[in-house]
Order: C-alpha cells, then sequence, then structure tokens
C-alpha cells in the first residue's frame, strides 16, 4: 500500500520547508510514503526548494488556479502508484499528526473521501463574519450533496484511488466544495474527523473578502449541482410556474362559471404564461436529463481511460520533475 501526500504550491519557499519537515515519514498501514509538490507557477524557487527537502515536483505551465494544480496532483499521485492520496496546503496550516486518522477510514473501507474538519468555532484567527460564512458553506454543501462534512472549505483531506479517478474540477478558482458535492451526488462516501490546526504563518491568499469567498462558493455549489441534478432544476422550475398557471386557469374557469369572468382576462393571460413557461421547463427537464446521462456515460469512460493509463505508468520511473 502507498500514501502519496500531495502539496499544490504557488510562491510557497518561505512555508515549504516547515510544512515538509511536519509530515509523517511512515503511516501505519503503508508500506510507502510519498510527497508531492505541485508547482503552479511559482517564481520564488519553490520548486527547487521541495526537491532539496526530497519530494516528488510537478510544475503545470504557468499559474493554473488551485483546483488545476490539485486535479494535477491527483492524476500525478495515481500514475506513480497511490492507494490513497492525501491533500494538505503549503502554508502548514493543518495539523500533519492527523494524517494516519485521515488515511484510516479509507484503509478500512469505511470512506472513499475523509475530510478535516477545522475547529472553525475556536480558531482565534478566523474572524466571526468568516466562522459564520463556514458554517453556512458547509451546511449548504450537506444539503445540497447529501454528504455528511463538517467542514466542506477544508483542504485537508484524503481520497481513495478510486474515488480520486472518479473526481472533475470545472473550475479554476478551488476544488473543496465542488469534490465534496460531486462526491456526495456520485453516491461515494464521505466522512469527516476532527482535525488541529497551527497559527497562521502567512495571510490567505485564495480570496480577498469573506464576502467574495461566500458569492464565488455559492456559485460553484449552483454550477456543480446544475452539472449533476439539471432534471431536478429544471423539474422543479416547470412546477413553479405550471402549479399556479394551472391554479389560475381553474380560478378563472370558475369565476366564468359563475358570471364573472368579465374583468378577470389578466388571470387567463397570466395563466397562458404559466403554463407556456412550465412545459418549456419540462422540455428542457427532459433535455437535461438525457444530456446527464450522456455525460455520466463519458465520466464513465474517462474513468476506465485513466485507470488503464495510470496502470500503465504505475511502474514508470518518471524524472523528479513533469511539466503537465
Amino acid at each position: 500500500m502507498k500514501l502519496v501526500i500531495q502539496i499544490p504550491c504557488l510562491n510557497e519557499r518561505a512555508t515549504l520547508p516547515g510544512t515538509l519537515a511536519a509530515l509523517p515519514t511512515s503511516v501505519d498501514g503503508f508500506d510507502e510514503v510519498e510527497v508531492i509538490v505541485v508547482d503552479d507557477g511559482s517564481t520564488d524557487g519553490t520548486a527547487e526548494v521541495a526537491r532539496q527537502h526530497g519530494a516528488h515536483v510537478v510544475r503545470l505551465h504557468g499559474h493554473q488556479g488551485l483546483a488545476r494544480a490539485f486535479m494535477a496532483g491527483l492524476a500525478i499521485a495515481v500514475e506513480r502508484g497511490a492507494d490513497v492520496i492525501v491533500n494538505t496546503d503549503a502554508d502548514n496550516q493543518y495539523d500533519a499528526a492527523a494524517i494516519p486518522a485521515l488515511a484510516r477510514p479509507i484503509l478500512d473501507d469505511a470512506a472513499d473521501m475523509v475530510i478535516g474538519a477545522r475547529p472553525v468555532g475556536t480558531i482565534s484567527h478566523f474572524s466571526p463574519t468568516k466562522r459564520l460564512l463556514q458554517r453556512a458553506g458547509s451546511w449548504l454543501v450537506r444539503t445540497v450533496s447529501g454528504a455528511a462534512v463538517a467542514d466542506a472549505p477544508s483542504g485537508f483531506r484524503a481520497v481513495s484511488r478510486d474515488a480520486a479517478l472518479r473526481l472533475n474540477v470545472f473550475g479554476r478558482f478551488t476544488y473543496t466544495l465542488e469534490t465534496v458535492i460531486q462526491a456526495g451526488l456520485n453516491d461515494l462516501r464521505v466522512a469527516s474527523i476532527p482535525v488541529r490546526v497551527n497559527p497562521p504563518t502567512r495571510p490567505s491568499r485564495l480570496f480577498r473578502s469573506n464576502v467574495g469567498y461566500a458569492l464565488r462558493g455559492a456559485r460553484t455549489i449552483a454550477i456543480v449541482f446544475m452539472l449533476y441534478r439539471p432534471a431536478e432544476v429544471f423539474a422543479t422550475l416547470a412546477g413553479l410556474a405550471l402549479f399556479p398557471g394551472l391554479a389560475l386557469g381553474v380560478r378563472y374557469l370558475v369565476l366564468m362559471d359563475l358570471g364573472e369572468g368579465r374583468g378577470h382576462t389578466q388571470s387567463l393571460v397570466a395563466c397562458a404564461i404559466l403554463c407556456v413557461s412550465g412545459v418549456f421547463f419540462a422540455t428542457a427537464a427532459v433535455l437535461a436529463h438525457l444530456l446527464a446521462v450522456n455525460r455520466q456515460l463519458l465520466e464513465e469512460l474517462r474513468y476506465l481511460v485513466w485507470s488503464a493509463r495510470a496502470s500503465r505508468k504505475q511502474h514508470d520511473n518518471p524524472p523528479s520533475t513533469k511539466l503537465v
């Protein structure tokens, strides 16, 4: 069994040595532990520092964003024979001593993805607004995905090899919310365990404001839900249009029967508009369902191709630096 710890990095020369030094060199249940640093276009010598500390370096062409760096790390980790992949941050935010606990549910075949839940309510450098948004975001992700996750924005997580092969990230901003929702909607088993955090080593560079992060997170949740449950979205819109439209139509007919229909033609117009809209959304729901089925087939094909490709490369010995 092989454990790969991956770290997406952008200009982390100052913080990376401490992060790498804290990582375990052996973990119970694994014969091998390897560290991969994904250099997302750093210009400060991050790759050289990573190599000096014995990490395998994956260098991206330019700055592609955290989400793509995360996915690139998963791809290389799978190709290098990982059975479990742990993702952590380069700023040493998360307590590396929790890595064995993160991996354990996957080893025990009790989960496909394990999220490290930070003690958000007691982290001193989190503002009240950030704490509120973290809790609200996690609640929304649980509601949308059905996954039992306590801290959805946490980047400290473990995934099985099979889960890594099935994950897709469509945005460039962040992978945290998108992968949890995707896992939940695809019936992957998601678990959470409490983890500790270290004092901050630098300000967060992912977002400029809490409100901006919340808005982008809400947008991500909406887009991912639309991708994986489009028929439900359009069917709901169809119902919201058809039922009021039919109610207005019945009301107008009743008034006509009572001889009071004159003066209520606006109800008839509203009925027609709502019913036409409802039929449109219902048609869109059928088409969305067909497209979703096609997407599922393509994802399964992607999974099989990627799995076969990774199996072929598993026993290769790639160079210490790879451009992707």
